[in-house]
Formats: structure tokens, sequence, C-alpha cells
């Protein structure tokens, strides 16, 4: 078979992808060996992604391709040039695995399933890539891997409808969809659940992306850094669009303006990880985030790195995902504490070791997550509420402490950290409830005659209130003994804790005031209270 080609014109030429393939930045001599590789697995997409061609004539067509790169007297054109170029036999082989793949198999259980695919439609032409330039080292490879498979899901969400619509095919696990109520109530227009799963998947494809972020400075030739700064600078812009728009009612596409900026820009340094892990925390915009603006360098730069740790654990477990697929990436996430392989990673290790603090601390907020990745949670007693919120907030306040440069305040620290978490707690009810979680122990619920059943039916007994009102008196309790004890330790080092506790205090007494019977909206504090506590912060005006 020497044309192998599938019926009609091509999908797409080098010029019309997403991301930069064989791009005028790469040299002259590379670039040929590029495009040779290129017109290969372009050819062999096409055939996989025909509308006319049955699974047969598919795997017919592909298995003669494949065929052609074991004889380098073939008379395939494209398999011809790739011998004659001397590149990307074997990865070329591995991409026609996931190209058989795409012609029998259109569903994916899980999140596992999706990166094996990923593994072999993607990630050859990163390491093709590095192995023509001379930079195919393992740290590379895991970063081109991670950015290979980041670019691959984006293309995935982006050709949601489409890919389902000419092919039925769905790159989006099943077992996420059905967090959506299944596939069909996925693609419904009006199924607000949709966005929830796909912002847990963009999540992924972030991480992937932070750990894709070092690629350009492992890499020896500037053109192939300059190309890699390129494609990850476009592939963050891809992300943030698909935050704010959703696939499946329109088309979300770059434009030339983002090609023309991110070309301009990928000669520069940066962005560098304190940069990215800063407008993490900025994105978020929490009152922790305000007590950390009362820092200075280096300090601020490390509690940056632990809120970021905290909102990325804290998403997982929050996500739109399956819970084993949860507790895999927490575990992940264990990993990372020790072998760091991404921006927020990186920036945590050199805050742990800059002031001294415990990894002990990281892996018990990583077990509280864990607690909370349950798809129906409930804490047996009191000594379990204690120590969730001794993981999930004591944890935190062990590690600002030192940070902040008072390491002695350590226990008044996790006592303000407990304060907090019961005040997250009664702030939270309902949202938790519709997660199917609730915090407040079962002894205390059994000791209030409230049976066990659905979160929204425990939450709304008439009974749940008076143990509301008994916890915000804990924590009422709680504030006044951390202002108590604070003389006893560096006030002015202590000020970012300050801050946060001027807010949190202020939140409960929005909750004591507003009583926890009836409708309980979320606390929240007024323009002209967030005003305030700038002050507050900047020293301006007292508590």
């Amino acid at each position: 078979m020497t044309d192998v080609k599938a019926p009609g014109a091509p999908n797409r030429d080098h010029d019309t992808e997403n991301f930069p393939t064989a791009s005028l930045i790469l040299a002259k001599e590379v670039r040929g060996k590029v495009m040779a590789f290129y017109r290969f697995v372009r050819t062999a997409d096409d055939i996989a992604d025909s509308e006319s061609l049955t699974p047969d004539e598919k795997l017919a067509r592909l298995n003669a391709m494949e065929a052609a790169l074991d004889d380098p007297r073939t008379p395939l054109p494209e398999a011809a040039r790739l011998h004659a170029e001397g590149v990307g036999v074997e990865e070329a082989r591995l991409m026609l695995s996931a190209f058989r793949q795409d012609s029998r198999q259109a569903r994916y259980a899980d999140w596992d399933a999706l990166l094996d695919y990923c593994t072999r439609s993607a990630d050859p032409v990163g390491r093709m890539l590095l192995r023509l330039h001379g930079s195919d080292t393992p740290e590379a490879r895991a970063s081109a891997d991670a950015l290979c498979t980041a670019l691959q899901i984006l293309n995935h969400i982006q050709d949601l409808v489409p890919d389902r619509a000419k092919l039925d095919r769905v790159y989006v696990p099943q077992s996420w969809m059905a967090l959506a109520g299944g596939e069909e109530a996925f693609f419904t227009p009006s199924n607000t659940k949709r966005r929830e799963v796909l912002d847990a998947m963009l999540d992924r494809v972030e991480e992937q992306l932070d750990r894709a972020q070092a690629l350009p400075r492992l890499v020896a030739s500037r053109r192939l850094a300059i190309q890699s700064a390129m494609t990850i600078g476009l592939a963050r812009r891809l992300l943030a669009k698909l935050r704010v728009a959703d696939p499946v009612l329109g088309r979300v596409a770059l434009g030339k303006l983002n090609f023309a900026r991110e070309l301009l820009a990928a000669p520069l340094p940066g962005p560098h990880d304190p940069d990215l892990t800063a407008s993490r925390v900025k994105r978020a915009g929490s009152s922790f985030a305000r007590g950390m603006a009362t820092l200075k360098g280096e300090r601020r730069r490390a509690l940056w790195a632990v809120y970021a740790f905290c909102r990325a654990v804290d998403d997982i477990a929050d996500g739109a995902m399956p819970e084993l697929e949860k507790r895999r990436f927490l575990a992940d996430w264990r990993g990372k504490l020790t072998a760091p392989d991404c921006v927020i990673s990186r920036e945590l290790h050199l805050a742990r070791i800059g002031f001294d603090v415990p990894l002990a601390e990281y892996e018990a907020m990583i077990a509280g997550m864990e607690t909370d990745a349950a798809d129906h949670l409930r804490l047996p007693d009191e000594a379990a509420l204690d120590l969730y919120c001794r993981r999930v907030a004591g944890s935190v306040g062990a590690m600002s402490v030192r940070i902040f440069g008072d390491p002695g305040a350590e226990q008044w620290g996790l006592d303000l950290g407990h304060t907090f978490q019961l005040t997250n707690i009664l702030r939270d009810v309902d949202e938790d409830a519709a997660r199917e979680r609730v915090y407040i122990p079962r002894t205390l619920l059994d000791a209030a005659g409230i049976p066990e059943g659905p979160a929204r039916s425990i939450v709304a007994h008439p009974a749940f209130p008076g143990i509301c009102e008994q916890l915000a008196e804990q924590a009422r309790q709680g504030f006044a003994r951390a202002e108590a004890e604070l003389p006893r330790h560096d006030i002015r080092a202590l000020h970012p804790a300050r801050v946060m506790m001027m807010a949190y205090r202020r939140i409960l007494d929005i909750m004591i005031a507003r009583g926890f019977a009836g409708a309980r909206p979320r606390a929240r504090l007024s323009r002209r209270e967030k005003i305030e506590m700038a002050a507050f912060a900047l020293g301006l005006r007292g508590a």
C-alpha cells in the first residue's frame, strides 16, 4: 500500500495547529526533520479521525504505516522521509498505537486511562524534539511529557462537541461525567454540574503545566527553549479561557493576538516559580492572602507557597472527581513533598528548608484533605473533630508561626488554627451538606436527638442550630484566649496572624448575630470591613 492517506483534505496543517510544531523559531536543519515527523503522524491522525473510513479500514492503513517504519526502502513517502531524515521512527511507532486506539475505542473509564493514551498520543512529540536538540535528560523528559499531556487534554476539552458529534469520541473520563449525571446529562447545555467537572479537569491540566514550567531552562538549545516557553504561555492562556467559557456552548480558541503576545514574551525570562505561585494566591482572594500581604521578601514568598499548597490539595479534595482519583492525586502530593517536581512543590520545599518547617505539618494537611475526599463524610466524636482541625488548620498555624518569625508560638498557632477551623465549619455547614459532609461529631448529634440520614436533613433538623451555638461559643472563647495570650509572644512577628484573626473573628460575630436557625446565608465581610482590615494590616488603625 503506497497511498494510505485518509479520504479528503487533511484535518489540519502545521500552520493551523493550536500550538507551535515546526515553527520558524527552530533552526532550519532541525525544522526539516520535525516536518518529516509531523507529516507522518498527521497522516496517521487523519486516518484515525476519518469520518468515512470504517474501523477495520483505519486499522489496515495504520498497520501499513507501521510496516513502513520497519522498511527503510518503503515506497510510502511519509515513512520514506522519516527514514531519510533519521528521525522519530520509534516515537512514531508509539503514536501509531494511540491512533489505533482511537480507531476502536471511543470512551475512557478514568483519569489513568486518559493519561495512558496521552503518553502515546502526545508525549512522543516532546521526546522527539528533545532528542533532536541533544537535551533528552530525565528532568527535561519529565517536563516535556507533562507539557505534551497538558496540550493533549486541553485539545480534548476544546473539541468536546465536534469529537462527539463527528467521531462519537469523548475523552472526559466516564467516571467523571457520572458526577454530572452521565454522558447525556454532561452534554446538556443547561447542566451546571459540567462546569464543576471541567474545572476539576483544568486543575489537573494546570498541575501538568506547573510540572512543565522548568522545561525552557532544562534544554540546551536556545531556540527550543523559546518555542517551549511560547507553548507553555499559550497553554496557560487557553487554560484561562476554558475556565471562564464553556466549550459545550461554543468553541473556545486562542486568537492571533495571543500568539503574538506569547511570541514576544518567549525570549524573556519568566514567569518564575515565585511569580506563578503569587498569581495563584491572588486568584484565590482569601482573607489568608490579606494576612500574607503584611509580610515582605522571603517570608511572604514562603507563606505564598504554603497557601498555594493548601489551595492545591483542597481543590483536589473538593473537586468534582471520583473519590479514588482524589486519593491518588493526594498521594502524588505526598511524593512531591520530598521530590518536588512542579512550581508549587519547589517553592514549598524552599519554604520548608528556609524556615525549618517540619515535614510532618505538610503531611498532616494532606491527611486532613484525605478526610475531606470522602464521598460521605461523618466524624464519630469530638476527638475526631479535634484531630481533623489539627490536621487541616493546626498544621497551617504551626507552619505559619515559623515563617512569621516566632517558632516559640507554635501552640498558640495550633490553638488559633483550631478556632479558625471551627469558624469555617460553622460558616460552611450548608455548603458542606451539599457535598454530603457533616463535620459536627456524631456524639453531639446523638445527644441532640438528630438521627443519621442525608446531610441536608441533618443540618435542617430543629435541634441542629443549638449545636452550632455551642461550637460558636467554643470559637468565641478560642479567639479570646488567643488575644489574651498574644503578649507572651512576639506581637510584631505575629501581625499577619492578627490580621487573619480579625477577619475570622468578624465572620464569627456575623454568624452569631444572624443565628443558626432558618436560612444561613454565607457570612462575608462587607466592603467597609475589608477596608478596615487592610488599614489594620498596614498599621493604620488598631484591631
